[in-house]
C-alpha cells in the first residue's frame, strides 16, 4: 500500500505531465520540525520531515502529506516511523458548473481521507466538506467525516470534525502566516478508544521574501508549530502539549 501511496503522491505533484485543463493550481513543499515532550513515543524528542502536496483540479481539490518521524535518544524502541494521509475532495460547484452555497458557505464537497502508517492506524474517512468565506481568513474549510478503521487493532471508528484554516498578516515587505487544522473525534464507537481533540497550528514568517525580495515570496518559511492532543491516539488521560521549531520550503 505504501508504494501505491507514493505513486499517487507523485502523480499529484507532477503537474507539468497532466493536461492543462485538469490542474488549476498546485504546490509541493518540504518541512523540517524538531520538538520534545511527545507522548506515547519511544523518545520525548522527535525530528520530523514532512512532504506535502496540495492543489485544485477540474472537479475539486486535494491535500496529501507523508511524515518521516525520527526518535532522538530512543529508549531501546524504534528509531523511526512513518505516517501519512491523502485527502481528495470533489466540489459540487466545479462538477455542476455553477456556484453551490449559501451565505458564508461558498462550496460543498464530497470529502475523503485515507490515513496510513505503521501499526493499527489505517482508516478511511468520508463525509461532507464545506468552504467558507470569513473575514481575515485566506481560507477556512470544515470537513465532517465518518471514520472507518480498516486494519486489525484499530478501534478509531466514529465521527470526526476537521476544520482547516489560514490567515495572512503582512509585515513590512514580508508576511506572517497562521495556518493549521483541528481533528476532533467527537463520537467513538468502541470502548477502549476515547474521543480526542488534536489542535495543530503553525505560525510562520516568510523569511525568503524578507531576505531575497518579493520574487521569493511564499518560498522559505521559519516558525513554530504548537501541538495539543487531548487523549492522544484515543488513550484516556494522555494529553500531549508541545512545541516544535520548523523550517518549510515550497518548491
Amino acid at each position: 500500500m505504501m508504494n501505491r501511496k507514493w505513486l499517487l503522491l507523485a502523480l499529484l505533484a507532477a503537474q507539468p505531465a497532466l493536461a492543462d485543463d485538469m490542474i488549476q493550481w498546485w504546490d509541493l513543499s518540504a518541512t523540517a520540525l524538531y520538538g520534545d515532550n511527545y507522548d506515547l513515543a519511544p523518545s520525548e524528542r522527535q525530528t520530523t520531515v514532512t512532504i506535502e502536496t496540495a492543489g485544485g483540479w477540474k472537479y475539486g481539490d486535494w491535500f496529501a502529506f507523508q511524515d518521516f518521524i525520527f526518535f532522538n535518544g530512543n529508549n531501546g524502541g524504534k528509531d523511526s516511523t512513518t505516517y501519512g494521509e491523502i485527502s481528495p475532495r470533489f466540489s459540487a460547484s466545479k462538477i455542476l458548473g455553477k456556484p453551490v452555497g449559501v451565505g458564508a458557505i461558498t462550496d460543498v464537497s464530497l470529502a475523503l481521507t485515507y490515513e496510513e502508517g505503521e501499526g493499527p492506524v489505517k482508516s478511511f474517512l468520508y463525509g461532507v466538506g464545506l468552504d467558507f468565506k470569513i473575514p481575515y481568513f485566506s481560507y477556512f474549510q470544515l470537513n465532517t467525516y465518518r471514520r472507518d478503521a480498516i486494519n486489525s487493532g484499530n478501534l478509531s471508528d466514529g465521527w470526526q470534525l476537521t476544520p482547516v484554516f489560514r490567515m495572512d498578516f503582512p509585515v513590512g515587505h514580508s508576511n506572517i502566516v497562521l495556518d493549521g487544522f483541528i481533528d476532533w473525534v467527537f463520537s467513538a464507537d468502541n470502548t477502549g478508544y476515547e474521543e480526542n481533540f488534536h489542535f495543530n497550528p503553525q505560525v510562520k514568517y516568510d523569511l525568503g521574501a524578507a531576505i531575497f525580495g518579493a520574487h521569493k515570496k511564499d518560498k522559505l518559511f521559519v516558525g513554530i508549530e504548537y501541538d495539543y492532543w487531548k487523549n492522544k491516539y484515543g488513550v484516556k488521560g494522555i494529553d500531549q502539549n508541545t512545541y516544535s521549531v520548523i523550517a518549510k520550503y515550497h518548491f
